[in-house]
């Protein structure tokens, strides 16, 4: 008998109106992905403004690489969080983009990301005790835990605890503004320019303005005093770091945007991947056992550390499966500067192109058991192998800039985890994947942990 699979969003069965749609974005992103997404290579809606579905690896590479200025980022996505994050990394295109990627690209150097383990590991040893002391009371939202662990790994990293930050005002701030302003409006469907301001941008005027204070109080105060004899951290260099073919700096206001920017991504995409790969793990008990005798033949009942990290190549697989099930971007767009071809199919400027990571990734023609949870698939192949098939970060010029930290402390934190407790699924309690702006586990993440050590 056929194993059940792990829990998967409904695809839309034929075309969609434009209400359809919008009711759908609303709630829930994934729901727009037309089935035939799972078998073809480039799907188009024809309503205006015309858009193309595209889940072919060497299209895939056209427009990532081969050709990437022109599929600058969706103008949906600049109208949505260029009021929080600016001209930032994230948002920008062309040239603005490229000299921000050579001022930060040594922050994430691998001598830095590995230097920063040590964050990493205390972190996740607060979050194990934490979890410890919860489970003795009942059922445990391990996604609430893995929030709060990823943003306590990004925030000192980032800030070194600054006395002028209020870690938990901004993890709400970030909370209430990611939440709201990934609904996407009617104006965003019909492709009203950006300048227009969305209901988004109104509602969340005062969570912006509040994070961007909390972000140029910390730029400010670490400019006045300096970092008091700690190691550096990521806003010391920035503030010292340079475009190494200009010699330009960042002044505040591009400091502040990409500190956020650093904030936001760099513990959301790390805390979906855990809570997914926690799920997942509760889903398959057996390979639960098995990932947790690797864990506590390396590290016995010691937190894991960046020098392990190498050394637990099952836990790293199962967070590659987990980002493969359950991508924390599983749908991303991209404008159309110029007319182009992609394979049979000729797409003009003004049009949109989306990539439907979620189903690239369980893509009948790329995928065998496309839908199974198989983190055995990732002993054998490396990403590079998975090119533009698999896209957890990304890839071309535009890879996120750090898929190497995310990696890191996943793993820290999973086989810390597993190597302490054992988890079971909570009957009746299974998430829904639901995508606003990342997708997340709707309802939580629930488990029965036990101490091992009791």
């Amino acid at each position: 008998m056929r194993q059940r699979l792990p829990v998967k969003p409904a695809f839309a069965r034929g075309p969609l109106t434009t209400l359809q749609t919008l009711k759908h974005v609303r709630k829930n992103v994934l729901n727009i992905i037309p089935q035939t997404a799972l078998s073809e290579k480039i799907v188009t809606d024809h309503k205006r403004p015309r858009w193309h579905m595209v889940t072919d690896p060497d299209l895939l590479r056209r427009v990532l690489k081969d050709n990437v200025d022109n599929y600058p980022k969706s103008l949906v996505m600049k109208a949505l969080l260029r009021p929080g994050l600016g001209n930032s990394i994230l948002l920008a295109d062309g040239a603005p983009w490229r000299w921000q990627r050579r001022t930060t690209a040594p922050v994430f150097a691998p001598n830095y990301v590995r230097a920063l383990g040590q964050t990493m590991t205390t972190a996740t040893d607060q979050i194990s005790r934490k979890i410890a002391r919860k489970a003795a009371s009942g059922p445990v939202n391990l996604y609430d835990d893995m929030t709060e662990v990823t943003f306590d790994i990004i925030a000192n990293v980032t800030f070194s605890g600054d006395e002028g930050l209020d870690g938990k005002a901004m993890h709400q701030l970030i909370n209430d503004y990611t939440y709201s302003v990934g609904k996407l409006s009617l104006m965003d469907l019909m492709a009203v320019p950006e300048w227009v301001p969305r209901p988004s941008h109104l509602l969340n005027r005062r969570t912006i303005k509040a994070l961007h204070r909390q972000a140029e109080r910390a730029i400010d105060l670490r400019r006045e005093l300096g970092n008091a004899n700690r190691p550096d951290d990521l806003l010391d260099l920035l503030l010292r770091t340079e475009d190494p073919k200009s010699g330009r700096r960042m002044t505040t206001k591009e400091l502040r945007d990409n500190l956020l920017t650093f904030v936001i991504a760099g513990h959301e995409t790390s805390a979906l991947a855990l809570s997914w790969a926690f799920y997942l793990l509760g889903f398959d008990p057996e390979r639960q056992a098995k990932a947790r005798a690797e864990a506590q033949a390396v590290l016995g009942t010691r937190t894991a550390t960046a020098d392990d990290v190498e050394n637990l190549p099952y836990i790293r697989a199962i967070i590659d499966e987990a980002l493969r099930l359950y991508p924390p971007a599983s749908l991303v767009g991209r404008a159309i500067l110029r007319d182009d071809v992609l394979g049979d199919t000729k797409v003009f400027a003004g049009e949109a192109i989306m990539i439907p990571i979620f189903a690239l990734h369980r893509h009948r023609e790329l995928w065998d058991a496309p839908d199974d949870f198989v983190p055995e698939r990732w002993l054998q192949t490396k990403w590079s192998e998975r090119r533009y098939s698999y896209l957890p970060f990304g890839d071309g010029p535009r890879v996120c800039i750090g898929a190497s930290f995310a990696i890191q402390e996943s793993v820290i934190v999973l086989a810390t985890l597993l190597a302490r407790f054992a988890f079971e699924a909570v009957p009746d309690k299974t998430p829904e994947p639901v995508m606003i702006l990342t997708m997340r586990p709707s309802g939580g993440v629930w488990m029965k942990v036990t101490p091992l050590n009791a």
